[in-house]
């Protein structure tokens, strides 16, 4: 009877503490630095592309038909410069400069970090804690998780427009503009990946905002697919000021173009998108961090 006794104190007095460990989970610091981070990122890619690649005839399907897919919407502004002769001021080959390195740019972000829209589902159903015991950063593991290699089809289309244009219109060639095309598409998914990981960030504490997310990147691309000279004074001040959109692509072309700014903003600040990409992801990084560490387990 003592011996029964004693395993029923032991057992009283293991579970409260059992139920501590689990409603006072604290998330464990993130393990690795970027090194290892990008690492681990490689691993989780490689994985899923070999997955991919097992049925190459509908990996080549589904990439076809994402690019078909995304270029409906320049059919659309196809199909309205049939009926006048210039949007804005802007002609055809220089809406398709804006919709071409906004396309390629979100496209590069999606691929990289497309996924990071997810994490809201995880926290909910308790999945993400299973990550979090695992030796990789968690940035990582979510931005890799179901790497989408058919993305690469919005990529294609966006520079197959983007190269179309610079085809076709008649600019007066500098090295600053050339150098600056490639900045433009490189910077401008730099900024639309600091904006998903600011999204994510969000969701830590909204639960599920993935739509809120995708209005910034997938709704700012489709903004910034149009000239800024049809939109309002106030909302070019907000994407120009406070979420740094037209940084993406409005300013860069406008200087490629040799068009002025319609807020006034001098030439050489088309070449500020890089530094405007460092300064959106430092505190979209530091949201992460201080999401990462607010996390409680569902319990589930």
């Amino acid at each position: 009877m003592a011996d029964v006794a004693d395993v029923a104190e032991a057992a009283g007095a293991a579970g409260p503490l059992r139920q501590r460990e689990f409603t006072d989970l604290e998330v464990p610091p993130a393990r690795g630095g970027v090194r290892e981070g990008l690492r681990g990122y490689g691993l989780i890619v490689a994985m899923w592309i070999r997955s991919t690649m097992t049925y190459r005839t509908s990996f080549a399907l589904e990439t076809l038909g994402n690019a078909a897919i995304t270029l409906l919407d320049f059919a659309a502004i196809y199909i309205m410069f049939s009926h006048v002769d210039a949007l804005g001021g802007f002609t055809l080959p220089e809406v398709a400069l804006l919709y071409g390195s906004c396309s390629a740019s979100l496209g590069l972000a999606g691929l990289l970090l497309g996924n990071t829209d997810r994490i809201g589902a995880r926290i909910r159903d308790g999945s993400l804690d299973t990550m979090l015991v695992r030796p990789v950063p968690l940035l990582a593991q979510v931005a890799a998780d179901r790497f989408a290699l058919r993305r690469m089809g919005r990529i294609a289309q966006g520079l197959g427009l983007l190269g179309w244009a610079l085809w076709s219109l008649e600019v007066d060639w500098t090295a600053g503009k050339v150098l600056l095309v490639p900045v433009m598409v490189l910077a401008g998914a730099a900024i639309f990946a600091a904006v998903m990981v600011a999204g994510a960030a969000f969701q830590f504490i909204a639960g599920d905002a993935a739509e809120v997310q995708n209005s910034f990147t997938y709704g700012g691309c489709t903004m910034l697919q149009y000239p800024p000279t049809i939109f309002a004074t106030e909302l070019l001040r907000a994407v120009t000021f406070i979420v740094p959109l037209a940084f993406v692509n409005w300013l860069p072309a406008l200087y490629v173009l040799g068009r002025p700014d319609p807020l006034g903003l001098p030439g050489w600040a088309a070449f500020l998108s890089p530094l405007v990409a460092l300064a959106v992801f430092v505190p979209a990084s530091l949201a992460w961090r201080a999401g990462v560490r607010s996390y409680r387990s569902t319990g589930s």
